[in-house]
């Protein structure tokens, strides 16, 4: 087979469409083991960046991006023509959902739309954005059959599901397990060829489907866990517990006991949306998934539930929580990265200025409010100084950053609503939420 022979000699040239958090270390990736990659988004200032040497996100470092660039080993475009030059397709575009929780695949069903012109024989495509089982099928092979290409023989179709943790500095692109499927066993072996260059495990599995839903269950086994111990931290709250208390304890137990913590939301691409995909898919085959369903609910909740402390500690201090100024900390979805995606506190913060609270954030990752798909601020993150604390009625802890100054923090800010459990101690002026 002509695309083995180029995959075994590095003689091919891979496109990797979506340049995000996702795309962009699997580019590099390519890189460092001498495959020419065409990196390709239809955000021109993410391609210019890349050609000029510059990162966009934290904690890629834009001298990795330069060397890499200036190796000629890849080229960013917002030009879908050039798809024709690559020889394998891999495609790293987000899957959200839209305003009824329901799957938006438009990223995924425009972008096969913008490179299907331009398809050629001896090709490979890969879709890594998260989705329900059956996309793979349902979207991409059935686009290819309204083309000349025979899937299987002249062109080959996988599933291989992304697995990046951004921040994460034990696992990397590399050493993360990749889970594939093919659509036949022969694109299964195309696949397996093309990730074991640059993967040091790959996992076969026997079907798109089957590595779709691979995706999905790891991520909804966590949804589920996480939407358990919010759940257990209101009934603690209650009685006077400390939730982290309790698990940091169970977690002593060596067998039967994975300890997963409360917060004040999920967050992420994946661990907020993933359950709503196969729930929705699920009632295609009349399954209602109400364990799953109750977890999700549970789950996206929590942003209420922190306003709820947020307008008792005021109250007890005869504060409104209209015309209050609040202060999140930290907006990124987990602490120590730049990524806003999902974030619960922008959720906490829409809430906040529904209420009429006067809203401000501050978050070392994050100097100046992005633009994102559904929330808008014009703000910039304020300096956590003595002064600035003291001027806010309340500081709301959201995301834990291991750069705050935490006792800094607890000593000049008038009340906490503590959401991650970082101060163990109790305190009138704190509130755990």
């Amino acid at each position: 087979m002509k695309l083995l022979k180029k995959i075994e000699n590095n003689e091919l040239v891979v496109g990797i469409i979506g340049l995000g958090y996702v795309g962009l270390p699997l580019l590099l990736r390519f890189n460092e083991e001498n495959i020419n990659v065409i990196g390709f988004d239809v955000d021109i200032q993410k391609t210019e960046k890349l050609n000029s040497g510059h990162s966009y996100i934290e904690h890629i470092d834009s001298k990795r991006i330069a060397e890499m660039r200036n190796l000629g080993k890849f080229t960013a475009t917002t030009d879908f023509s050039k798809i024709s030059d690559v020889d394998a397709i891999i495609i790293c575009v987000p899957t959200p959902l839209n305003k009824y929780r329901e799957p938006d695949l438009s990223y995924v069903t425009n972008t096969i739309d913008s490179f299907l012109p331009y398809l050629r024989s001896q090709q490979l495509i890969s879709l890594e954005s998260t989705t329900y089982p059956g996309t793979t099928d349902e979207e991409i092979v059935s686009r290819l059959e309204k083309t000349n290409l025979k899937v299987g023989e002249d062109i080959f179709v996988v599933y291989s599901p992304e697995r990046e943790d951004p921040g994460n500095e034990r696992y990397s692109t590399k050493t993360i397990p990749k889970v594939c499927g093919g659509i036949t066993a022969g694109c299964l072996e195309v696949g397996v060829s093309l990730y074991s260059k640059i993967i040091d495990t790959v996992v076969p599995v026997s079907s798109c489907r089957a590595a779709e839903m691979t995706k999905l269950l790891e991520n909804i086994h966590r949804a589920v866990n996480i939407g358990l111990v919010n759940e257990m931290k209101i009934v603690a709250d209650r009685m006077g517990i400390d939730i982290f208390e309790v698990i940091n304890a169970a977690g002593t137990k060596p067998f039967g006991f994975v300890p997963y913590f409360p917060g004040p939301g999920l967050g992420g691409h994946c661990i907020p949306i993933d359950p709503f995909y196969l729930t929705w898919k699920a009632r295609e085959y009349g399954v209602h998934t109400r364990f799953i369903e109750l977890a999700g609910e549970i789950n996206s909740a929590m942003p209420d539930y922190v306003l709820s402390k947020i307008v008792k500690g005021l109250n007890a201090v005869g504060k409104s929580l209209n015309g209050s100024k609040v202060l999140v900390l930290g907006i990124a979805y987990k602490k120590n990265v730049d990524d806003m995606r999902e974030s619960p506190s922008v959720e906490i913060m829409e809430l906040l200025r529904e209420a009429k609270a006067d809203v401000a954030y501050s978050d070392p990752h994050v100097p100046v409010f992005p633009k994102m798909r559904e929330h808008k601020f014009d703000l910039r993150s304020v300096e956590l100084t003595p002064k600035n604390l003291e001027e806010y009625d309340c500081v709301v802890l959201a995301t834990a950053h291991d750069k705050f100054d935490y006792e800094q923090i607890f000593e000049y800010s008038k009340m906490i609503v503590d959401t991650r459990g970082v101060y163990k101690i109790r305190h009138e002026k704190l509130i755990k939420a």
